[in-house]
């Protein structure tokens, strides 16, 4: 399926301007989009808008885990409180397994599972569960999906199979920018940015 408006690399250079690697991204977009059925300018623009918030500017495909002690406690107090989260602070890591573990289908702490399945993707997919349900969609093994998506391709396909379970394409349909970020983040953290990127697109597609 074709987009159903005239999707450029110059588009997507204004989009993400002043990421150099617009034209990456632009093929790994043009290569997944369609087989989500994200092809019209709202659901592309919400896409770019909420995917162009989540990664800093198309620039993080991991999740960033280098947390100080008291961050820590803060985010997660049961599982870092402050007599052991000095232990735990600004290791990756360890932090991943134990705030991810015995939960999301991950193993104990000791498994490595909250490492291995940390966030990952422009949407980060998160969780042994997930990462399982993904690699059966797109056929590939868990090791390859853990790999992939780290990848352009990946990162973006990722993202589709969340937006896709979560029906985004009908909520993008009706141009609802909040109730997208609702569903992406379980609040409205960043809805000015992500409102403004959405805003933005339209203009840029829109011509």
């Amino acid at each position: 399926m074709a987009f159903e408006f005239d999707f450029t690399a110059r588009q997507m250079q204004s989009l993400i301007h002043p990421n150099p690697h617009y034209q990456e991204w632009y093929e790994a977009l043009t290569d997944e989009l369609s087989k989500y059925e994200i092809t019209s300018v709202k659901r592309v623009a919400m896409f770019i808008a909420q995917c162009g918030h989540e990664s800093g500017n198309f620039t993080a495909l991991k999740e960033n885990l280098n947390y100080q002690a008291h961050a820590l406690t803060s985010i997660w107090p049961k599982r870092f409180p402050a007599n052991i989260a000095a232990d735990y602070a600004h290791n990756p890591e360890k932090i991943a397994n134990r705030a991810y573990c015995d939960r999301m289908g991950n193993g104990s702490e000791e498994s490595g599972d909250g490492w291995k399945f940390h966030g990952r993707g422009l949407i980060q997919l998160t969780g042994r569960s997930l990462y399982e349900a993904f690699a059966r969609e797109i056929g590939k093994d868990l090791d390859e999906c853990v790999d992939y998506c780290e990848t352009p391709d990946g990162a973006v396909e990722s993202a589709c199979f969340f937006w896709e379970h979560h029906k985004l394409n009908a909520v993008a349909d009706e141009g609802d920018v909040e109730r997208a970020t609702k569903i992406i983040n379980g609040g409205l953290l960043g809805i000015e940015d992500r409102t403004a990127r959405y805003n933005y697109a339209l203009q840029i597609f829109q011509g």
